[in-house]
């Protein structure tokens, strides 16, 4: 996504430059601005299709063959032109809240954007899969569960900070000694453990 949106952020800006330079659209962008925006595509748009009318209007006033043809073909320059700014300005939409949803994250799923992929454990056929999924991160003492949360994270060692931090909330303090499995041992959660808890 972020490589399509560079591509097309590109494009935009071209369309701009060109745009401004015909004096077919207001200055919008400032010096130090180097990011098309979906909102300057929209500006650019609507002026494309002003643009547009003039020329409709222009065509249906000249009873000149020759001139009505130049006006013609000038104005299939800017519906096409009115047409790619409208797929730019959608795709720079689109493109946007594909980051919004992924976040921090390196996937997820378009039926559930909440979940990720994950490489699941091999099936009876020994095929291991990116699946879309959740971490379930469980709590217990003497085989009670006292709580659990779910995670869009694939590892152990990035879950253990917020589920530490969440059963502090549901319960005031942790006990004494956490134990945990070695896919929570990292470095940075030791010493969070001994500094924080």
């Amino acid at each position: 996504v972020e490589k399509h949106q560079e591509k097309l952020r590109a494009q935009s800006k071209l369309m701009y430059e060109t745009l401004y330079a015909e004096q077919i659209v207001p200055a919008l962008l400032e010096e130090s601005e180097a990011v098309v925006t979906a909102d300057h595509l929209h500006t650019m748009h609507q002026a494309l299709e002003t643009v547009e009318t003039d020329l409709t209007e222009t065509i249906d006033a000249t009873e000149a063959v020759e001139e009505r043809k130049t006006r013609r073909s000038e104005r299939s320059v800017i519906r096409k032109t009115k047409k790619k700014c409208a797929d730019l300005r959608d795709r720079e939409l689109k493109y946007t809240a594909q980051l919004e949803i992924l976040g921090d994250r390196n996937s997820y799923s378009k039926t559930d954007p909440d979940a990720t992929f994950m490489r699941m454990k091999d099936d009876h056929m020994q095929n291991g899969q990116l699946k879309a999924g959740y971490n379930l991160q469980i709590a217990t003492n003497n085989q009670f569960v006292l709580g659990f949360d779910l995670y869009p994270n694939p590892t152990d060692t990035r879950t253990l900070p917020p589920f530490l931090h969440t059963m502090l909330e549901h319960f005031r303090h942790l006990p004494e000694k956490i134990v945990a499995d070695a896919g929570y041992g990292s470095e940075a959660n030791y010493e969070m453990i001994m500094d924080d808890y």
